[in-house]
């Protein structure tokens, strides 16, 4: 995430739980539990590669089940869905949700922890695009790897194979997902009814790996392996990959029906699965090469195959869009660029498309599995990202509940264990920094460093904006002493800051030396709510003469819609507005770098190219191109 995350597209309206229970367990299969679900692809296959030099016997393997088995009770079953969950901003979970959520239990009584809050809510988000650049790759490698054991003959095939498949994903994505949606939760339902028969049936050759269930095996196994045995966690920590979108996904579904889908289905068929590979590794040790595909009947591995390339293209999906809930949540925040946003779906809020995110999410995808070309070599990759955004978000949970409720004293070891924990996971993960694990850090520190540098360029163009400004309410009625000629209509000037004459009017009125009939100052203004309450989306304050001042809220997981919010002033209740009477008047800065105040010049050449290449105010606010007048100004920083 995504997040996904901190933030997936769900097949329901945020806020909007809707439909019987079971449907909506089903339906949550297919969008929160896709990238989770298809783990067993690659896990077990890559803790017995060289990297780890575990040997194949009988106490290793047991140990190893035990290790993925209570990682899953622990991180998932424990951290996210028994506690994390809890923690809900207006119903939506995420990274971001949980930032806003920290930032807000602090209050103004300590500034520079809400920096510091802001600052590791958008290390996690940077990681999780990376998360959405490695998963698409690794679960479509995984899968059509199956091939390699099928016959040996396709191994040429498995990479363009997975490229094809990849691009048409991409490039589907402007489709929407909503007729593709319906199928995701039966398709998950067969997946795992599958891996779950596939490991009963494997079980059967060593019915010992039952007892795996006793943690004992798993600490024997660190016993056994000394402090080397830590590194293993950087493998172990591949089933959990995922966990982060139960929590990401709770507007989308509620909380119930993820944890009904993950109780019922999704845990115990993926800990059948895990014990019946390790039973097939202890009857065949040959198989560690890939021992999902190996413990598959040969009469059912075409099918098999066929059913995990669906899986993981419904993963990629999950992934993607919640890329774009991601990055729209990131927007309206304000730490990324404006950039255009589609609706792919009338009925579903969730369901939107981000071309920017998409065919750039795709050139990195195609890169990565180019330069890695193989599941076994990406998954070394693969996990930094992950404990990243894990251990983000235990601190910010840490931080959210000791702030706005009393915990019980068991809070604070059961908080110190997950970090612990999740810290225990990163190092393993940092410890594969030059097999890989140097690509998802490098892409989440760019990421970073691109969303830090627009949020201190946004500040530090709003001061300069604010320093040569002119205050509105002296301004006014020194104009009204000798006031230019109207003309009929309506002129809605958008500015950032409510107190000041906006730098488009003052051209307009430089250079054209007229003012319109009604003038309207609006100010559009994000909560850290996911939806704006209806009560609270729009206010009106009459300054004098027909100026009004307007400000329109909305969400951070809402796209900003200023006509449709405007809609509300047509009854001229507050004010009398023709929406084809109206023109909107909007500033475009041009950023001038300079070396002696602001950022270093490259964070002031890189700020300005990003505001060069921002969507322009009418694609983003849903204006209308044809009734809309940008005034450029020049500002240095």
């Amino acid at each position: 995430m995504n997040t996904s995350a901190d933030e997936h597209s769900g097949s329901q309206s945020a806020h909007g739980h809707h439909g019987p229970l079971a449907a909506l367990a089903v339906s949550a299969l297919g969008v929160v539990f896709g990238d989770i679900g298809t783990s067993p692809l690659y896990t077990i296959q890559e803790a017995f590669t060289p990297h780890y030099q575990l040997a194949v016997n009988h106490d290793t393997v047991l140990g190893l089940l035990s290790l993925i088995i209570w990682t899953i009770v622990f991180v998932v079953t424990v951290k996210y869905v028994a506690i994390i969950m809890r923690a809900d901003n207006e119903g939506e979970g995420g990274i971001m949700a949980l930032m806003a959520l920290a930032q807000g239990a602090l209050g103004k009584k300590a500034p520079k922890l809400m920096y510091r809050i802001g600052i590791l809510g958008i290390f996690g988000a940077s990681l999780f695009f990376g998360d959405g650049v490695i998963t698409p790759a690794m679960t479509t490698l995984a899968a059509v790897e199956g091939l390699n054991v099928a016959t040996p003959a396709f191994s040429h095939y498995v990479l363009p194979i997975s490229l094809v498949i990849l691009v048409i994903l991409f490039v589907g994505q402007r489709f929407g997902t909503a007729r593709v949606g319906r199928v995701f939760g039966p398709v998950m339902m067969v997946w795992f009814i599958a891996v779950a028969l596939l490991g009963i049936w494997n079980i059967r050759l060593a019915p010992e790996v039952l007892k795996s269930l006793n943690p004992w095996w798993g600490m024997k196994f660190f016993l056994d392996h000394g402090v080397a045995g830590l590194t293993i966690l950087g493998a172990v920590v591949l089933a959990v990959t995922g966990g982060e979108a139960l929590y990401a996904d709770m507007g989308h579904f509620g909380a119930k029906p993820i944890r009904i889908a993950w109780y019922f289905v999704v845990q115990p068929c993926l800990i059948l699965n895990y014990m019946g590979q390790g039973a097939h590794v202890l009857a065949h040790p040959q198989s560690i090469g890939n021992p999902f595909y190996e413990s598959v009947p040969k009469a059912l591995l075409i099918p098999m195959l066929v059913l995990a390339t669906m899986a993981a293209i419904i993963a990629s999906q999950a992934v993607i869009t919640g890329a774009f809930s991601m990055a729209r949540s990131a927007m309206q925040l304000g730490y990324i660029p404006r950039m255009q946003i589609r609706h792919t779906s009338r009925d579903t809020i969730g369901q939107i498309y981000v071309p920017a995110i998409n065919w750039t999410l795709l050139l990195l995808v195609i890169a990565v599995v180019i330069g890695f070309g193989s599941a076994t070599r990406l998954a070394t990759a693969y996990g930094v990202s992950v404990t990243g955004t894990m251990l983000m978000t235990s601190i910010l949970m840490i931080v959210y509940l000791s702030n706005t409720r009393k915990m019980p004293l068991l809070f604070w070891p059961a908080a110190a264990i997950f970090v612990l924990v999740d810290v225990a996971f990163l190092g393993s993960n940092l410890a594969k920094f030059m097999d890989g694990a140097w690509f998802p850090l490098l892409l989440g520190l760019v990421i970073f460093t691109m969303m830090r540098t627009w949020r201190r360029g946004r500040d530090l163009l709003r001061e300069e904006m604010h320093k040569d400004g002119i205050q509105l309410d002296t301004f006014l009625p020194g104009l009204m002493l000798a006031p230019p000629v109207r003309v009929a209509g309506t002129a809605i000037f958008l500015t950032a800051d409510k107190t000041m004459v906006p730098h488009a009017f003052l051209h307009n009125l430089k250079h054209n030396r007229v003012l319109h009939a009604r003038n309207v100052f609006l100010t559009v203004a994000t909560l850290t709510v996911p939806m704006a309450p209806r009560g609270q989306r729009l206010s009106v304050q009459a300054i004098g003469d027909d100026f009004y001042r307007v400000i329109v809220r909305f969400g951070f997981m809402e796209t900003p819609d200023v006509p449709r919010a405007l809609m509300e002033l047509s009854d001229c209740s507050q004010m009398c507005l023709d929406p084809m009477e109206t023109t909107y008047f909007a500033s475009r800065e041009r950023i001038i770098a300079s070396r002696h105040h602001g950022m270093p010049i490259w964070r002031d050449k890189l700020f300005a190219f990003m505001m060069r290449n921002a969507a322009p105010a009418s694609d983003f606010f849903n204006i209308p191109s044809n009734r809309l007048v940008e005034l450029g100004t020049q500002v240095q920083i």
